[in-house]
């Protein structure tokens, strides 16, 4: 089969390109350096320099394609970063219909249920909005929870306060996170099967913990047993953005997220679903990783 996956040089794209090209498949990747896609040319998959905002180029890279893979790539210095989410995926849904792709798995998130109180991933609701208006498409959106690579960002505050935290805190089992690797795996099913109809969306998850726990796994992989995970004010954790060097839009994006995760709103359909994907890596695995980046 033939295959066109966005964001090629990503966590997930990566994986999954190379899962694909494994199984013997045609996988032209889309990116904007042929550098940061040697590692997959080099595989033998194809490249498609160019970018997602650009519909025509998307078109002729999706046509002849059995599916493609789509995602927003991240665009920290956007002046609104729900609209930039919305219209990414609005581009997508144009370049599909006009090059004829009948079968996409779309990475959304936990959360694109709802239409407003979830930062960036409200842009993600309107973008699932958007593809599910093409009625004669297949379309998986997978939506993952919280990435453990968020908690990268803690990396100095541990260092300088001996702290982690955000401006929320969950209870033992309330907080699903996920690892990049786990989500290919499942796009990778996907698209191998090609068994998914009509519009449909899978929760996955790697783990589901509590903040306290993560503190204690990644205090313990970094030598700093006990430290604690401590919930900021929203208006502290957004000044604490602001010094960090995030823009205005995108520090206020993440602020109400995180409101949205302590509130429960975000994860609330997470947890009604009883067929929820729960990959293989743990807390315990992850914070090895976490290790690594902090003794860099």
């Amino acid at each position: 089969m033939k295959y066109a996956i966005t964001g090629a040089a990503g966590h997930i794209s990566k994986p999954l390109a190379l899962a694909l090209l494994a199984a013997g498949h045609e996988v032209t990747v889309i990116g904007r350096s042929a550098e940061n896609l040697k590692v997959l040319t080099d595989k033998g998959a194809k490249a498609a320099i160019g970018s997602v905002n650009d519909v025509a180029f998307l078109t002729s890279v999706f046509e002849g394609k059995d599916a493609v893979y789509t995602m927003v790539p991240p665009d920290y210095g956007a002046a609104d970063l729900k609209a930039h989410i919305h219209a990414t995926d609005t581009r997508y849904a144009e370049a599909i219909k006009a090059s004829g792709v009948k079968n996409v798995v779309n990475l959304s998130s936990v959360g694109a249920h709802l239409t407003n109180g979830a930062g960036p991933i409200n842009g993600l609701h309107f973008g699932e909005l958007e593809l599910n208006k093409l009625d004669d498409v297949n379309i998986l959106h997978l939506r993952p929870a919280y990435f453990y690579y968020n908690l990268l960002a803690n990396l100095a505050l541990i260092r300088n306060a001996n702290i982690i935290g955000s401006n929320f805190s969950l209870a033992a089992g309330k907080f699903p996170i996920v690892h990049p690797s786990d989500i290919a795996e499942v796009a990778a099913k996907a698209l191998l099967a090609l068994d998914f109809k009509g519009h449909s969306h899978v929760y996955i998850a790697s783990d589901e913990v509590g903040t306290d726990q993560i503190a204690t796994e990644i205090g313990n992989a970094v030598g700093k047993p006990g430290i604690p995970w401590v919930q900021f004010p929203d208006d502290q954790a957004f000044q604490g953005m602001l010094g960090a060097g995030l823009g205005e839009n995108l520090a206020q994006n993440y602020v109400e997220m995180g409101t949205g995760i302590q509130s429960g709103i975000i994860n609330e359909d997470y947890f009604k679903q009883p067929n929820r994907v729960l990959g293989k890596t743990k807390l315990k695995d992850f914070a090895i990783e976490f290790a690594a980046a902090y003794n860099a």
